[in-house]
């Protein structure tokens, strides 16, 4: 490897880590708005018991981990997207699907031992795949106002 390839490539990590740590941000952001929506549905216990526990303290804290991670996720995705405020909102709301489908319908059943859960989609997983929106759209968002685009 010569420097020059090796500087490159310590630049794309340097961008690559930014980019990460900045859908980190967008994802807690993401994340207390739907947090929000949790504690007022009732739903952070829930959240609280895949770790064992009730607490909706406990579930907050955990639905936040969460977000940070699923926004990091959307932090390594972003840079490759088109510029743009439709493109951002758009990517939004599709990644919010995804995490729906993956959180609520699949994961979070399985987490709870509740297998016979997993894509059952009643009232609880509507307003729930409504949240998954909301912190899509949210988390783009906020990704694209302090994203540093190269």
């Amino acid at each position: 490897m010569t420097a020059s390839t090796a500087g490159k490539s310590g630049i794309a990590a340097g961008i690559q880590t930014e980019s990460v740590i900045q859908g980190v941000v967008g994802g807690l952001v993401g994340g207390s708005v739907f947090g929000v929506q949790m504690a007022v549905g009732g739903m952070l216990p829930m959240v609280a018991q895949m770790i064992g526990s009730q607490s909706p303290v406990v579930g907050f804290i955990l639905h936040l981990v969460i977000s940070a991670v699923i926004g990091a996720g959307y932090g390594v995705i972003a840079p490759r997207l088109p510029a743009g405020w439709l493109v951002t909102v758009g990517a939004g709301i599709v990644y919010g699907i995804i995490w729906w489908v993956l959180g609520a319908l699949i994961i979070m059943p399985l987490a709870l031992g509740m297998s016979e859960m997993v894509f059952q989609i009643g009232d609880m997983q509507w307003m729930s795949l409504i949240g998954h929106v909301i912190f899509g759209i949210i988390t783009a968002a906020f990704y694209a106002l302090i994203a540093t685009r190269r």
